[in-house]
């Protein structure tokens, strides 16, 4: 699904105009982004969770040559789904 088909039934099921909804998606993603960057995890019930993770440096394996290289630590985005929507989308409901 792109942005636009998204943006479309978004605003179909809520009575926006699509101009809107587009304001009020983007404003949902800038919001989580500024938060989950400053270490803040974002619950949204039905939905999920957003949080900040920090990955230790380890030793991986380049897989052509099978050479040990060193990967760096760094800090990565985590997304948790909600109990609901996972039961939803793996059927369990």
């Amino acid at each position: 699904m792109t942005k636009a088909e998204l943006v479309a039934l978004v605003a179909a099921q809520a009575g926006l105009t699509n101009a809107d909804t587009e304001r009020v998606l983007d404003g949902f993603r800038d919001v989580i982004q500024v938060h989950v960057k400053n270490g803040d995890d974002i619950s949204y019930p039905g939905l999920g969770k957003f949080s900040r993770a920090q990955r230790k440096a380890r030793i991986g394996r380049n897989p052509q040559t099978g050479e040990p290289i060193k990967i760096p630590a760094k800090r990565v985005c985590k997304f948790r789904l909600a109990k609901s929507l996972k039961d939803t989308v793996l059927g369990k409901k």
